[in-house]
């Protein structure tokens, strides 16, 4: 698991290369592995591979999302409204496994937030995602995860550049 940690980056470029439907349903079934408060697992998740669509949805945000366009696939995160009160740490998990496993199959993504950002000055991110796939009013849109082969490389950051500052070891006195 480490090595998978030092290698997973934010990966922002990606091959013009489908995603194989095997790796889908493995990214699918990771997201449903995924750990949530109480096993209420109030996440849904939107897998996106029409190109079309990934570029509409790569205008979510004023900046930031541009990238989603060349991925191959995107992960839209959402969760249903009143199922949980920690929602966003159960789709925050969620992403992150998302992530891990894709880059154990060797693919390359990027996290991009959706909750309380903007799409323009008067439609915020999430009611924008909302319309674009035609989701439920009752839905949070929480991120979206753009997945792809890698068209960039980037190098693990270095042990002695980790911020080991922000460690603190208690011990009963």
């Amino acid at each position: 698991m480490l090595d998978i940690l030092r290698e997973r980056r934010s990966i922002r470029r990606y091959k013009d290369r489908k995603i194989e439907s095997e790796k889908i349903e493995l990214l699918m079934e990771a997201a449903l592995r995924s750990p949530s408060s109480r096993g209420i697992n109030p996440w849904r998740f939107v897998f996106v591979t029409d190109k079309a669509t990934l570029e509409v949805l790569s205008r979510a945000k004023e900046s930031g999302s541009g990238f989603l366009k060349g991925a191959s696939l995107g992960v839209v995160i959402c969760a249903v409204q009143g199922e949980s009160d920690v929602w966003v740490e159960d789709c925050s998990i969620a992403a992150i496994i998302l992530q891990l496993e894709g880059c154990s199959l060797g693919l390359g993504s990027c996290w991009i937030q959706v909750r309380k950002r903007m799409h323009s000055s008067n439609l915020s991110s999430e009611d924008y995602v909302k319309q674009v796939l035609g989701l439920p009013e009752n839905y949070h849109v929480e991120s979206m995860i753009a997945f792809g082969y890698p068209d960039e490389e980037k190098e693990p950051v270095p042990k002695d550049q980790l911020e080991y500052e922000k460690i603190f070891v208690f011990q009963k006195l």
